[in-house]
């Protein structure tokens, strides 16, 4: 967007490096009687996500769930919002949820607290960043890549208004003029 200030933050490669780890520890420390059903939460995760599975060392099943908070705005509004929802049951199934960031961690309550009604075998959550200063909701992440200041940072599928999405890098959106 016009007016955009972006501050590197993450490089691609430290992304891939971390995110190539976080996968084969997933493998080595996960034990499943089949092949666990990998969710990402569209569509800030969807970078994260598709790197994270095509490094897990074990064959896996994926779906994917769309959940929104933000709309134009660069605070969480708190109120999550079901846009699009699974595709097969999970019951009885092992889930492996995919974040792009946990910051309020509404969102992730709110999936969590959704997928657990439909009773599955077990749920663990994944997630690139977390901003520990930032969390509102009494969520846990299990594992993730980073943990972060509070700051509002686009780029590896997030976004500010579906804007710096496709950028490799992720940056802190320092400066913003909305049009």
């Amino acid at each position: 967007m016009q007016g955009d200030l972006l501050t590197p933050y993450l490089k691609e490669e430290e992304i891939q490096g971390e995110v190539l780890k976080l996968s084969q520890k997933l493998g080595s420390e996960l034990k499943f009687d089949k092949p666990p059903i990998f969710i990402c939460v569209l569509k800030g995760a969807s970078f994260f996500f598709s790197d994270l599975v095509r490094y897990y060392p074990h064959d896996c099943k994926i779906d994917f769930i769309n959940c929104s908070s933000y709309g134009s705005s660069k605070e969480s509004s708190g109120e999550v919002k079901l846009d699009y929802d699974l595709s097969m049951s999970i019951k009885g199934e092992d889930i492996i949820i995919v974040e792009d960031i946990v910051d309020t961690g509404h969102t992730l309550e709110f999936v969590t607290q959704l997928l657990k009604v439909r009773k599955p075998k077990s749920l663990t959550t994944v997630s690139l960043l977390e901003k520990p200063e930032a969390l509102k909701a009494d969520v846990k992440v299990d594992y993730s890549c980073f943990k972060i200041k509070n700051e509002f940072v686009v780029g590896y599928g997030l976004d500010f208004n579906d804007q710096h999405r496709q950028k490799r890098d992720i940056s802190i959106l320092t400066n913003t003029q909305i049009n």
